[in-house]
Parts: structure tokens; sequence; C-alpha cells
């Protein structure tokens, strides 16, 4: 998302920068605006944020077309990978990664609810929190308030999905049984617990892109809002 393609959250942005950071409002004919409306305008600019990344990642190939995000085979079978296209699994392989991706583009769509509800509840100190954070704060804000619950949400819709392929099933019932030794990790263990738990961080991911772009250039379109927003309170 970049933020002239939201008229007007720019300047939300940069007024809960200013105002948040400091504590105060600001003095002179902007006295009206308080830690609170800083806050609320934060609040507009993260649900766009969101709202873009959600939008980017739950289509056809949201996930399957973006390296940055496209989930791979579970650890086990990658390192397998060579050794089963010899058998002739290849083809079952690379069906498994659509499959995969697939899957993850059909659950993301549901955390956008949670991701508005989440914001909304924001406080003024969560909103202190993000703004004098590290560059993660807007993302480590999202995944501690949604990861748990988009987990549930997203796991049965994964499981609908990724239960079409055999190797799938396959992988899951050979995991049940290497599981119990302790050899294989829990978000390994199987495919649909695999995939949710890439896809969240995906969606993580392309959230934290959107509160990059924000923290890299938040003055960029400074003066036009200024004067966009402000202007009717002089």
């Amino acid at each position: 998302m970049r933020l002239n393609s939201f008229p007007g959250r720019p300047a939300a942005i940069l007024c809960a920068l200013a105002l948040l950071s400091s504590g105060a409002s600001v003095a002179g004919p902007l006295d009206a605006l308080s830690n609170q409306d800083a806050s609320n305008g934060l609040k507009a600019a993260l649900e766009a944020g969101s709202a873009a990344a959600v939008a980017k990642l739950g289509v056809e190939n949201g996930f399957l077309n973006n390296d940055r995000v496209k989930i791979k085979l579970p650890g086990i079978l990658e390192q397998a990978k060579p050794l089963l296209k010899m058998t002739g699994r290849g083809q079952q392989l690379d069906d498994l990664v659509v499959s995969m991706n697939r899957a993850a583009e059909s659950a993301v769509p549901m955390a956008k609810p949670l991701l508005l509800d989440a914001v909304k509840s924001m406080s003024v100190t969560d909103a202190k929190n993000i703004l004098s954070g590290g560059d993660t704060s807007v993302t480590d804000f999202f995944r501690q308030k949604t990861s748990a619950p988009l987990a549930v949400k997203f796991l049965p819709i994964v499981k609908s999905v990724t239960d079409r392929s055999g190797l799938a099933s396959k992988y899951n019932s050979t995991m049940s049984q290497i599981g119990k030794t302790g050899l294989v990790p829990q978000q390994q263990a199987t495919v649909e617990g695999y995939v949710t738990d890439r896809a969240l961080d995906g969606l993580y991911l392309m959230i934290g892109e959107e509160e990059k772009a924000i923290r890299r250039n938040p003055l960029e379109y400074g003066s036009k809002i200024i004067g966009k927003v402000f202007g009717s309170l002089k």
C-alpha cells in the first residue's frame, strides 16, 4: 500500500507521529486534535494497510506467484524431493505446492474482519507503542492480537483444500507415525498445520511491508496533506 492510494490517510500517520510521540496536542490552530484524534487517524491507516495486505494475498496466485510468501514443501518433503522425483512423484509434489498455496489464498480473506477488530480495539497506549516501537511494531501488534484466532479460522479452510491432494493425506499418515518419535517439528506434523502457519507468516510479512513503507517515507506526503486536511482549521 502506498499512502497516497488512500486520500487523507497519510495525514493520519503524520499527525499521529507528531501527537503521540510527544504525548501532547499541537499548539495553535490544531489544539482540537487530541491524542485520541491521532490514535483514530492511525487506526484508519492501519485498517487500510491490513486490508491491502489481505487483498494482495487473498486472490488466485497471491501466494503462489509471490516469492516472498510462496509456501514451499515442508522441510522433510523438500529434502526428499530429488529421490521422490526419481520415483515418478515429481508431478505430485508440484501439485501439492499449488494446493498448499491455493489453500492459503482461500483462507486469508477470513483475516480481514479480525484484523479490523484488532485495529478498532487499539488503545492510545497501543498506538504509542506502535509509533515509538521498532520497524516491526505494527506487525507485532497484529500478530499478538490475531495469530491465535486466525489459526483457528484458517485451519479448516486450509484442510478442505489440502485434503484433495492424495500426497497430503499420505504425508499426514506418515507424519503421524514419525511424529511419535519427536523428530518432526510440530508445525510440520500435518500439511494443513504447516500451511496455516506459513499463511499467517505470509500475511504478517505483507503487513510488515506496508509498515516499512510508512516508516520509510512518513513525511513524503506531508505538506500537501497537511494543507488539505487542516486548511479548514485556520
